[in-house]
């Protein structure tokens, strides 16, 4: 195998699963099983029977990691967030996951998620520029 490096402008699905596969099994393989297991929570157009937003995340190491949360401008400010992120945090203790952390924008909604009982944990500032990213956890056991 003579293997290159290509820097892609347009990264395909495929790719991302082929190197995710890989790193599951690698990370598997070296250490403890990470349970790897993707899952989403959704908010569904009953009308036009598609999705319109909701919540993706994925489930390794006994954490739960929300990676992406999304309500479409007219339908906030009706609980569908604390709805979708308490939905989570259910599937976390189904899957016996001792927390669920995620990523936000200060310019987004860390306030929102520490009124679910999210702390911040870390912090990159001026990331966007003039704003800052905020790394949030909550524990669901008493232990880690």
């Amino acid at each position: 195998m003579r293997p290159i490096v290509i820097v892609s402008e347009k990264p395909e699905d495929a790719d991302y699963k082929t190197i995710l596969r890989a790193l599951v099994s690698y990370n598997d393989a070296a250490g403890e099983p990470s349970g790897y297991e993707a899952v989403a929570i959704l908010l569904r157009d009953h009308d036009r029977d598609e999705t319109i937003g909701g919540l993706w995340g994925k489930v390794s190491y006994d954490w739960l990691f929300v990676e992406l949360l999304f309500v479409p401008e007219p339908l906030r400010r009706q609980k569908l967030g604390t709805r979708l992120m308490n939905a989570a945090g259910q599937l976390a203790r189904e899957r016996k996951c001792v927390g669920v952390w995620l990523e936000t924008y200060g310019f987004q909604a860390p306030a929102f998620y520490q009124t679910l009982g999210y702390e911040v944990f870390g912090q990159l500032p001026d990331h966007a520029r003039g704003s800052g990213r905020f790394f949030l956890r909550k524990m669901l056991t008493a232990s880690v």
